[in-house]
């Protein structure tokens, strides 16, 4: 009954007109006077931040807020992927015919999460990580690869939560809800950052939309509120590190895996 309870007020809440309101409040004046119950309740770790929390004018500016400099170095290996964003993996794993399996009880398929792009093919057998983020966690989207932009889709949808309720009770979160997807071309392939918005998320951005290639780690994108990373590596090209497992917290710079030469694919 409490399940059905949540499920329907869910769906009440997921629409982008609601989801709209808390993004104007959150960039509002007013909204500054949340700020230090909001750092305090989700116990946000205020050293990091780049200014003091009295210099923050809204709810959003300190939500996206930047970090000082050297608070996450970037894993130096050159032909590594490190994690974009500090988040809880909740799934990682090879994809199945251009299926991704049981993430929180659920399939996705590719031709659904990329919104039937003809890119869908190269991913077909590739591997996957999903990366949820909290509140409590820092918001910024960094580039897991030095690459260049090689396409960008913005694909309007639903803001049902990505929390752990929202996706084991709403039928296909992350393919119903809000995305912005950048494919990546690397040294050693091509990926897929799949942003995905979220319940109070009133926007995903670039933080500079005529940007067009990032070196591995520079400041991609940034999320107003929670959200999840979906990453997406071509088949044949990539091998995670073994002691990486769901459940794990990354920070961003962290590695993941690594990618393969071009002429040692695999099959």
């Amino acid at each position: 009954m409490a399940a059905h309870w949540m499920k329907w007020m869910t769906e009440l809440t997921s629409r982008k007109w609601i989801s709209g309101l808390m993004g104007r409040f959150s960039h509002s004046r007013a909204s500054r006077h949340m700020i230090p119950w909001f750092a305090k309740s989700y116990r946000i770790p205020l050293h990091e931040a780049e200014k003091e929390l009295k210099e923050y004018r809204t709810l959003n500016e300190f939500f996206t807020r930047k970090l000082k400099s050297g608070m996450r170095p970037i894993h130096p290996e050159p032909s590594g992927l490190i994690s974009p964003v500090d988040a809880l993996i909740t799934f990682m794993g090879e994809i199945q015919s251009g299926t991704i399996f049981n993430v929180k009880g659920q399939d996705y398929t590719l031709d659904d999460l990329l919104n039937h792009s003809p890119r869908v093919e190269s991913y077909a057998h590739g591997y996957a990580f999903v990366l949820y983020l909290s509140p409590t966690d820092y918001h910024r989207i960094h580039a897991p690869v030095t690459g260049t932009r090689l396409e960008s889709e913005h694909i309007k949808g639903r803001v049902y939560p990505v929390n752990d309720f929202g996706m084991k009770h709403m039928k296909g979160v992350l393919t119903r809800n809000e995305r912005l997807i950048t494919y990546l071309s690397h040294e050693r392939g091509e990926i897929a950052l799949v942003k995905v918005g979220a319940m109070n998320v009133s926007s995903i951005r670039y933080s500079d939309e005529s940007a067009s290639s990032w070196n591995q780690g520079d400041d991609l994108a940034y999320f107003e509120f929670g959200s999840t990373v979906v990453l997406l590596m071509e088949t044949g090209t990539f091998e995670p590190l073994p002691d990486r497992a769901v459940g794990q917290k990354v920070r961003m710079g962290e590695p993941l895996g690594r990618f393969f030469a071009p002429s040692t694919k695999q099959p």
